[in-house]
């Protein structure tokens, strides 16, 4: 019998500042950020001394230069850092938009009929082939550092007559509630004249806002007179409040973050995740204190099972958590086992906005009829959607909006969905035949047009991006650098990058480097197809769909 070794290696446990924001940050210029006024009205003394203000500026930050006409964000980018205004002044684009040719988009359009069924006969047998000569001489490849490459506006005082904008200058913060709520950019902002900025990422924005009160009451105030209002109208138990009404609600909601940001980083490394990971939103059996609406992410919903728990659902942007249990309380105040049905915990990372049980009472519940009790209706569902919905939330498959599943007791690996594809794309399949498994369901290797589309964070040209028609992730192959940003960033391998040839079939490769040149691919679920995607489509034996995992049942 072999004997076990008991000698042990050592290793520095990884660290959180390892992998600084900018490697070349200097402790001189860390002194000079804090002599500027809005960095230096920080109070130092309230953060740890494991995460320092001089530490959050030495890793968590990097000074950019902006030339005149630069775009600095795109209108619709999903971003993950903020900027402060060091030097300089920038002009906000406010209406209308700017093309989505000047961002890096993709134009949108649909095949006629005749184009459409071209396709059976046109398609071309070399793969991944382009005509070269459409792209520029800076189109091709990716740059040495592809996170520097960008657009710069031409003829800038054309564009001001033609669109209504906004000057913001020194001093001025932009782009924190998109950093922190992953939500796409909201407006377009390009350099007025060259500009020196400060690009703090989400991770030192966020501990900016814990440890330092200013910070904290600048952006939650920000938040309170834009998203937050305009969340509050959207929803049906408030949107009959009037302005000043739904103003008074807003100022006394709590926001409040669960679990990790880039859930995505780790969800790839992790082999084994239990529930345990998740932190705890809301127990069951607890009383509850506050309505709490999903702003951003996903939560888990589970009753417990015995010694263990079900799965019943998750919840996501949109959706609220403890309204019947609160309505009740308000109902017959002396009862005192109101206590929440379910617990909800974090996938990942959840924001969640807290509208305290006082509102409710004085705002929403002398509006609204008896609402239904989830926890109950839960009971009654069948223990194999339960199992579905647990597989789902465990493989993140929540997060597709358009996740291809196929039912293997009906498919007959004809592959005509593979053949349908690769016609509608000019002799390309876009996606993988195969995934992972769940009794005879399998989730295939494409694109799910996720509502929390990670692969668009960092895209260095806005080649990734949501079409403005339905909302589609789509790639626009001119402006796609081959930098692999992401590729790397799905976390269902989902998105590939290869090596592109000419019209002949020989492989493009660069004029100075000599690599292959590549590009990202990936299912743009046929976004220009009149009948739309092709796969679907093609399946004889219907045993391939489109589908919502909050909507499917097995």
């Amino acid at each position: 019998m072999a004997k076990i070794s008991t000698k042990q290696s050592t290793l520095t446990r990884p660290q959180r500042w390892d992998s600084p924001f900018d490697p070349d940050m200097t402790k001189a210029d860390v002194k000079k950020l804090l002599a500027i006024e809005e960095i230096a009205a920080i109070q130092a003394d309230r953060f740890p001394a494991r995460i320092s203000l001089e530490g959050i500026l030495q890793n968590d930050t990097r000074i950019v230069a902006f030339k005149k006409g630069e775009l600095v964000v795109r209108e619709g980018d999903y971003g993950n850092s903020a900027f402060l205004i060091l030097k300089g002044s920038l002009r906000i684009v406010l209406s209308p938009s700017l093309p989505g040719a000047i961002l890096g988009r993709a134009k949108e359009y649909k095949r006629g009929f005749f184009n459409a069924v071209s396709q059976l006969w046109t398609s071309n047998w070399l793969p991944e082939t382009r005509d070269s000569d459409r792209y520029g001489p800076t189109k091709a490849g990716a740059p040495k550092n592809a996170a520097s490459t960008r657009i710069i506006l031409q003829d800038v005082p054309a564009i001001l007559d033609k669109h209504s904008t906004a000057t913001v200058d020194q001093g001025a913060l932009f782009g924190e509630l998109a950093a922190l709520g992953r939500i796409p950019r909201t407006a377009t902002v390009l350099a007025d004249e060259d500009s020196e900025l400060l690009e703090i990422r989400w991770q030192g924005l966020r501990e900016l806002r814990a440890y330092d009160e200013g910070w904290r009451r600048m952006i939650d105030e920000r938040y309170r007179q834009t998203a937050l209002i305009a969340h509050l109208n959207e929803v049906p138990e408030f949107n009959h409040l009037n302005e000043e009404e739904i103003q008074l609600v807003a100022d006394q909601c709590l926001f409040e973050t669960y679990g990790s940001f880039d859930w995505h980083t780790s969800f790839k490394k992790l082999q084994n995740r239990s529930e345990a990971d998740e932190p705890v939103i809301a127990r069951q059996g607890d009383y509850p204190d506050g309505l709490l609406m999903v702003r951003a992410g996903f939560a888990r919903e589970t009753v417990r099972h015995g010694t263990g728990k079900r799965t019943v659902t998750y919840l996501g942007a949109g959706d609220n958590f403890g309204i019947f249990e609160l309505y009740n309380a308000w109902v017959n105040p002396k009862d005192s086992n109101l206590a929440l049905g379910t617990t909800l915990t974090s996938v990942g990372y959840v924001d969640v906005i807290r509208v305290p049980a006082s509102v409710l009472a004085e705002f929403v519940f002398p509006n609204m009829d008896a609402p239904v009790n989830m926890a109950e209706q839960y009971v009654g569902k069948s223990q194999s959607n339960d199992t579905l919905m647990q597989w789902a939330v465990d493989e993140r498959f929540i997060n597709g909006r358009q996740t291809m599943v196929m039912d293997l007791n009906k498919c007959v690996r004809c592959d005509d969905c593979v053949s349908a594809c690769a016609a509608a794309h000019d002799g390309n399949p876009r996606f993988r035949r195969h995934g992972k498994t769940i009794d005879h369901w399998l989730v295939a290797n494409a694109c799910m047009h996720c509502a929390d589309p990670v692969c668009m964070i960092g895209c260095p040209t806005g080649a990734i991006h949501r079409s403005l028609s339905g909302g589609t992730v789509i790639i626009n192959d001119d402006t796609c650098i081959g930098c692999g940003t992401c590729a790397n960033s799905c976390p269902y391998q989902n998105i590939s990058l290869v090596q592109i040839s000419d019209a002949k079939g020989n492989g493009l490769v660069d004029d100075q480097t000599h690599r292959p040149i590549m590009k990202a691919t990936k299912c743009d679920l046929c976004s220009d197809q009149i009948g739309g995607p092709a796969c679907v489509r093609a399946c004889a034996h219907d045993a391939l769909q489109r589908v919502d995992f909050q909507e499917f049942t097995i």
